[in-house]
């Protein structure tokens, strides 16, 4: 998008340019202004250290380290050119580096800010009546670190990742600063492009929704194992996606057909294996599987089977590869096997229970 200068009679375009191309220097212009006017990017932050570098790495830097109004730290990263390069990884670096800062420490920084700029102002008293504190708050203090990227642009790379670790409850901010000229004058047009101003909130509150949703999915997940016995051979404590595999090899062994295996968890009928012509390696046999996936179109997701060379089953020049997705239904597709198959001496109880699981022990 350009900027125009409004006249009486026209809009006017103004000259897209450069930082590099207007001679503005990274640190010594664009950092020495932001530092005082950090307000054109967040008036809710105030800076409390340049160029912050207090740990073994003397070559890592901060740009700027800032504190906004609920107490959290703000990482402020700084790059003059159009793509961002590798800012993103290197403030969640520093973010790390520094969500241990107490406000006590904070307060040394800040003094000692404030004298390398030849501020007279109490640090203490300044934090203070900047949070809105009538004193000292250790326990809610630095409870979170933010991050702002500022750049000239952002490549997709940088956009994306950003995008995606939002999403998973980082509280990373792009602001965008782009230069034009008009004679031998800088104009820079401030924009925060990620997240969207209009859409910032919504995000929030999205972020809030999927965290809560992700909590419940993980108290949901059915983590029951089974101790699995197989002609009085005693397997313990099983996950379900083994103890499958345990007893569709044992029946298998004992003269049970794939196919019948599969009449048996008719839901699964089509899916409870991927077969191909007898090979010799699990390389062979994910080989031969995704060559004959790809004439119909399709992919072999070998991560989605039991491939290895130990798990494979042969059976009348075959080779088949069970499937290792099970969810809730593998209690009943194990007390269904060994109800089908009697003396094949297969035996399969709850051996651990996990958080709301409702399988039943089989056999």
């Amino acid at each position: 998008m350009a900027i125009f200068e409004m006249t009486q009679h026209e809009f006017v375009e103004l000259t897209p340019t450069s930082f590099n191309a207007a001679k503005i220097r990274e640190r010594e212009d664009l950092q020495r202004l932001l530092r005082s006017n950090i307000g054109i990017v967040d008036e809710d932050l105030l800076v409390i250290a340049e160029e912050f570098s207090e740990w073994d790495d003397s070559r890592r830097r901060i740009d700027l380290l800032a504190i906004d109004r609920d107490a959290n730290l703000v990482v402020i990263e700084l790059k003059r050119t159009d793509d961002g390069g590798h800012m993103d990884l290197q403030a969640i670096r520093y973010a790390a580096m520094v969500s241990t800062m107490t406000f006590k420490r904070a307060i040394d920084v800040y003094e000692k800010y404030l004298r390398n700029n030849g501020s007279e102002v109490d640090a203490e008293q300044s934090l203070l009546e900047f949070l809105s504190w009538g004193e000292a708050d250790e326990e809610t203090f630095g409870s979170d670190v933010r991050i702002v990227l500022i750049a000239a642009d952002f490549s997709k790379e940088v956009t994306t990742a950003i995008l995606w670790l939002n999403d998973r409850e980082l509280d990373i901010r792009c602001i965008r600063l782009k230069p034009y000229a008009d004679g031998n004058r800088i104009f820079v047009d401030v924009q925060q492009v990620i997240p969207l101003p209009e859409a910032a909130e919504y995000q929030t509150r999205l972020r809030e929704k999927n965290q809560v949703e992700r909590q419940t999915k993980t108290r949901k997940r059915d983590l029951t194992k089974f101790d699995v016995r197989l002609s009085g051979e005693l397997f313990p404590k099983q996950a379900k996606r083994n103890a499958m595999l345990l007893v569709v090899r044992h029946l298998c062994d004992k003269e049970v057909t794939p196919e019948k295996i599969e009449e048996v968890l008719h839901w699964r009928t089509g899916k409870l294996f991927y077969s191909v012509e007898s090979v010799g390696s699990s390389a062979e046999f994910i080989a031969r599987a995704s060559s004959v996936s790809k004439q119909k179109g399709r992919s072999f997701d070998a991560s989605c089977f039991f491939c290895g060379d130990d798990e494979l089953i042969h059976w009348n020049g075959r080779s088949f590869a069970l499937s290792n997705q099970w969810g809730r239904r593998t209690g009943e597709a194990l007390e269904l096997l060994a109800k089908a198959f009697p003396t094949a001496g297969v035996k399969v109880e709850v051996g651990d229970k996990g958080p709301d699981c409702d399988s039943q022990g089989a056999g």
